[in-house]
């Protein structure tokens, strides 16, 4: 068994436990903020905006009630907490919740598709959050790009916004909150049918939205109906939304850069024989173009995606009594998405053995940024994708009253992920002898692109290679939960509760690939590039089928802002009269063993919190200080070296936390927060078995012994709520990671692994050349830990000091800045051209760099402007998201990210009588790029595209 226990960070939690024993044995005195230990989801359900903190309420509607509420939840609470309420929600331009948390101080997201999927929380990444609906804890996954979700982050993209009453944002630890993050507690709230009132209440919204890359329109529809009855002690709640929509995809992408020997380099020959076998022939110009990083993939094209969005939502809630409330609540979603990609490239990767190349020019980072090529293997691909995502969730909640002094709540329920990928399939055309091929980045971001050999004509092409990709990655929850709250004395409570969760995550992973032999037959006995001319199929003259054009269909690229001189026609294969000539759906399909593996979580715990309130000396406080216990039981099975191993093991965790809020004036608060909090391992890294990528000879191994991310995290805030519907504050906040996973890196030969020869990808070069070069070699391992700190300013405020009509303005601005530092290490450049006694190249040199943790922006900031009145508002939010690093890269980059954003998003709104509003919003209105980077040095070009503009028309009604 493993554990942590108190003897971890003693120092700075004998300063809290003294401080604790302080605040909470003196309980006495009146908190001017009765509330202050009020529920976040409860006050968010229910919100009531005070005009100066007298009896006297100010009434306002719309937005700036949203934003007043959303002040007023987080001014009640003791530790640090954010949220977005109703209308919030509903009149920002959002598509889906991760783009409505991007509008909280600290919180970026990551887009897919120009759609907000993941969000970063202070700087730690998606699977550093914990999100819980209507209380329980669940994982909602999709796809991205190419690939699935397979890990704890959670995909916000699969819900629409239009179906929560709440979000609130916990960004400090306190112990009576569910354990898991070293970021946030998200918590997702559904319709409240009893805070609302009584009778019947009807809301519906109906938009068109229209995307101005793909040139289409789209419905987007929600409608939310309840029922409250006139004694108070029945509700009942319906919400539904469904939208659909067409997006494009434009731009170039590199798939990275890579080092090569090349077979010849403006005519001075490489190696003793051409094209393939020989040896090398060390010298100033082929010494030069192989340590050169060249693009592994030159290509421009296009990507389609077709989403629809569906959502329910469902709540009964009965109160016999103010003592007694019984509340269940149920929510249905299903996300569909279609991707379709076209893309015309050259294929450096893997095959510059057989490439001439002339007139190669260089820049100071050591890319070969320009090139023509010879004997190049021209390609063009037809990628499509269907994908769907199914979650389900039911819960209960018993609320129960005993007495005056005592209450508990009773919380129940399971919830389901299944996202599927039915159909991953993609078609190769290969025209691997082409001549005259020319690539310019000279402009990183927008090279010139140009075909030498005809790209329009089928007889220059083969149809080299069928692959399909199905797979399935389920994730469920479970969970009880009890939760006690029992006040002692006037402004002391001690709460206590105990929990299990049961969570598993299954995927599996299947493939049809195969390369295309000669004279027409699909070579299922070898299934690999190396077509033997004895092969069941015949003599392989050729290599692939002969392309017609009954299997090809004619591309034109537009809308990618491709310089002069690209070329803007090609052939790709036609999906539907390929897949059936070939009788790709009817091969059997083959395990994917690193795409099938599972886990199963079970956690136990309890905790006990002391909550208090009163004066020292005159000052008043609000306080909680607690410790939370797990115990995480977890089973890891994976396939390795095809067999299933199934490794066990547990862990227990002792989370201290302290909280204090200070009110040396009625609206200034100052607060206080010290935690020990956890993130469990992320669930790929656990897989016992391997993966293997034979593109570029990269072999990934699991660990199923890894600790979790464990950390102390430090808050001190200041708030000042300088007028109704206002606040000013700064937040600053540190995190102490003393467990931190890394990747070890080694290099070494396939066999030293003991993975059998049969998993590696049948499509991919070293299916045919298995030892042509050593393997990197990568397992996570325990690190020794990584460190941020930063800070959070924000400034919201109505402009009611202003005269007339500049009155119905206002404002809202918050930035964050951060620092990290942590530790890795990484496969670097290859610095030797001809190495050992075999001239071989490389190896690539690993290189242990300190950067920032992953997924980390240092700077970001968000800004609204709106006007509201009675019959109009407007508003217009600006959000930037400063560079930040993703990930380790491979082919000797180091590291890969994103450079920075800006999004821009706008809405007009008209009432034209009570009950009717009309809208138009406008989303990414500059047609902001995606720019995303591969080396963090050089700032190599691995994707440049963008998503157009969305505008939707719309009209809101209410009865």
């Amino acid at each position: 068994m493993q554990g942590n226990g108190f003897n971890r960070g003693n120092r700075h939690w004998l300063a809290g436990a003294s401080l604790a024993a302080l605040l909470l044995a003196m309980p006495g005195g009146a908190l001017a903020q009765d509330t202050a230990q009020a529920d976040p989801a409860q006050a968010a359900a229910a919100p009531q905006v005070a005009a100066d903190g007298d009896a006297a309420d100010i009434v306002v509607t719309g937005f700036r009630q949203s934003l007043g509420a959303a002040i007023n939840l987080k001014r009640q609470t003791v530790g640090s907490v954010d949220a977005i309420v109703a209308e919030d929600i509903a009149k920002f331009p959002d598509q889906n919740l991760a783009e409505s948390l991007q509008r909280i101080p600290g919180i970026s997201i990551q887009r897919d598709g120009g759609e907000g999927r993941a969000i970063t929380v202070r700087g730690l990444g998606a699977q550093f959050t914990r999100v819980r609906v209507n209380g329980l804890e669940t994982v909602a996954t999709s796809t991205d790009g190419a690939s699935s979700n397979r890990d704890r982050a959670f995909d916000f993209n699969v819900f629409a916004s239009e179906l929560f009453s709440s979000l609130v944002v916990h960004k400090t630890a306190e112990a009576s909150l569910d354990e898991g993050s070293l970021g946030a507690v998200v918590d997702l709230n559904t319709g409240n049918p009893l805070a609302g009132k009584g009778g019947f209440t009807f809301v519906g919204s109906a938009t068109g939205s229209y995307n101005d890359l793909s040139k289409k329109w789209g419905p987007r529809l929600a409608g939310l109906m309840s029922w409250k009855s006139d004694d108070g002690q029945w509700g009942v709640a319906l919400s539904a939304a469904y939208s659909k929509l067409d997006t494009k995809q434009m731009g170039n992408n590199t798939v990275r850069w890579s080092q090569a020997r090349l077979d010849s380099v403006n005519g001075t020959r490489c190696f003793t024989q051409p094209n393939s076998g020989g040896t090398y022939l060390p010298g100033a110009a082929c010494n030069q173009a192989a340590l050169a990083f060249h693009p592994r993939i030159p290509r421009y094209g296009e990507i389609a995606q077709e989403r629809e969005r569906l959502g329910i939502t469902g709540s009964i809630q009965w109160a016999p009594s103010e003592a007694t409330k019984v509340s269940i609540d149920g929510l249905f979603s299903r996300f569909r998405e279609t991707r379709e990609e076209k893309w015309g490239e050259v294929l450096l990767r893997s095959n510059e053995r057989s490439i001439d190349v002339l007139n190669p020019v260089y820049d100071s980072n050591n890319n070969m940024v320009s090139a023509t090529l010879n004997d190049a293997w021209v390609r063009t691909e037809h990628y499509l994708r269907k994908s769907q995502t199914k979650f389900y969730q039911l819960g209960a909640t018993w609320d129960q009253d005993l007495g005056d002094s005592f209450r508990f709540t009773l919380l129940g329920g399971f919830s389901k992920s299944d996202a599927s990928i039915p159909v991953e399939t993609t078609l190769v055309f290969d025209d691997r002898d082409a001549q005259g091929y020319k690539y310019d980045y000279s402009d990183m971001r927008r090279p010139v692109l140009t075909f030498g050999t005809s790209v329009t004509d089928p007889a220059n092409f083969q149809l080299a290679e069928i692959r399909d990709r199905p797979s399935s990655t389920i994730n469920k929850f479970r969970t009880v939960q009890l939760r006690t709250e029992w006040d002692v004395a006037e402004g002391f409570t001690v709460k206590t509760g105990g929990v299990y969760r049961r969570f598993s995550f299954d995927t599996e992973g299947f493939t049809r690939d195969t390369v295309v032999c000669g004279n027409g037959g699909l070579d299922r006995v070898l299934g690999t590039v190396n077509c033997s001319p004895t092969s069941a199929f015949g003599p392989t003259a050729i290599y692939g089928l002969p392309v017609t054009a009954a299997l090809s269909q004619l591309f034109t690229l537009k809308g990618a802002n491709a310089p002069a001189g690209t070329t803007t026609q090609w052939l790709v294969p036609n999906l539907e009269t390929g897949t059936a000539y070939t009788k790709l759906y009817d091969r059997a399909l083959a395990v994917d063993p690193g795409n099938t593996r599972g886990v199963v979580e079970t956690v136990k715990g309890g905790y006990i919190q002391f909550d208090a309130k009163g004066d020292i000396f005159g000052l008043e406080y609000a306080a909680n200080a607690g410790v939370r216990y797990v115990r995480t039981g977890q089973s890891a099975q994976g396939l390795l070296a095809g067999v299933n191993r199934t490794i066990r093991r547990s862990y227990e965790d002792w989370l201290p936390a302290l909280n204090v809020a200070i009110f040396p004036h009625r609206d200034f608060i100052v607060r206080a927060s010290v935690a020990d909090v956890i993130t469990r391992p992320s669930l790929g890294s656990l897989t016992p078995g391997g993966s293997v990528d034979g593109f570029n000879y990269n072999i990934s191994f699991g660990n199923p012994q890894l600790e979790p991310f464990r950390a102390t995290s430090y808050d001190l805030a200041f708030e000042y709520y300088f007028a109704p519907q206002s606040l000013f504050s700064v937040a600053f906040f540190k995190k102490d990671v003393s467990s931190f996973p890394i990747s070890d890196t080694t290099t070494g030969t396939y066999a030293s692994t003991g993975l059998p020869v049969s998993i590696i990808p049948p499509s991919s070069p070293a299916a045919g050349n298995v030892e042509g070069r050593l393997w990197n070699i990568t397992r996570p391992i325990n690190g020794s830990g990584a460190s941020l700190k930063g800070v959070e300013i924000a400034l919201q405020a109505p402009f009611t000091f202003l005269p007339g009509f500049l009155s119905h303005f206002g404002g809202i601005v918050n930035a964050t800045f951060i620092k990290s530092s942590a530790t890795y290490t990484t496969p670097g450049p290859i610095l030797n051209p001809c190495s050992g006694a075999n001239c071989a190249l490389g190896p690539n040199v690993p290189v242990t760099r300190t950067e920032t943790l992953f997924g980390l922006s240092k700077k970001a900031i968000n800004g609204t402007l709106y006007y509201e009145d009675a019959k109009f508002s407007a508003r217009a939010s600006v959000s930037y998201r400063g560079p930040y690093i993703d990930g380790t890269s491979g082919t000797g980059n180091v590291f890969e990210g994103y450079n920075s954003t800006i999004n821009v998003d706008a809405s007009i709104r008209y009432k034209l009588f009570e009950g009717l509003e009309l809208s138009l919003e406008g989303i990414n209105l500059t047609d902001d790029y995606r720019d995303r980077y591969t080396d963090v040095d050089t700032n190599r070009n691995y994707e440049q595209l963008h998503f157009g503009r969305t505008i939707q028309i719309g009209a809101r009604f209410k009865m």
